[in-house]
């Protein structure tokens, strides 16, 4: 049940990474004066982006509780920082979804970036890119830099929340635009 769990989460991640490749293209054409697959996106998304943003916040946070709870990985000290910033989203999206209200993504905004930050980090100390200080030593059993799960050859739990954080950004940025 883990392991599929796992994979399930993987192939979710697998995904999300392809939407989010869309989304940062679309928008990097756009600003480049080609506004056609931008538009496009729009269209697909609009008057979802609050829906989409909450169910990937949620997933996001029901996975880091199964790999805590369920699965018993221990929750590094960045992991624990990188939920700070998702927990609140999952709420806050699903108020704003059901209120159909646009006017707050913006503030929001914020969440998404400082936790994509985190995230980015993390892989680095993952992959040994950057070194452990002594609280992620100290925070769990191999520090920060333990992986829990590699799927796929590069699908750990921070690049699946790296993952997370760049979809609720996409989501929160178009949102923006409906106004």
């Amino acid at each position: 049940m883990t392991q599929q769990a796992i994979v399930a989460f993987a192939v979710l991640g697998v995904a999300g990474q392809a939407t989010a490749v869309a989304l940062v293209g679309a928008g990097s054409l756009r600003f480049a004066g080609i506004t056609a697959p931008f538009q496009l996106l729009r269209k697909a998304f609009w008057g979802n982006e609050l829906w989409l943003g909450f169910v990937v916040a949620a997933l996001a946070t029901g996975g880091s509780l199964f790999f805590s709870e369920i699965a018993h990985y221990a929750p590094c000290e960045l992991c624990w920082y990188e939920r700070i910033c998702m927990y609140p989203l999952a709420v806050v999206l699903l108020l704003m979804a059901l209120a159909n209200d646009y006017r707050a993504s913006r503030y929001l905004l914020p969440l998404p970036i400082v936790g994509a930050v985190l995230a980015a980090y993390h892989v680095l100390v993952e992959r040994g890119v950057v070194s452990q200080s002594k609280e992620c030593i100290l925070s769990t059993p191999g520090g920060c830099a333990t992986k829990w799960i590699d799927e796929l050859g590069y699908v750990t739990i921070p690049v699946l929340t790296l993952t997370a954080f760049a979809l609720v950004l996409g989501f929160l940025l178009l949102a923006g635009q409906a106004e």
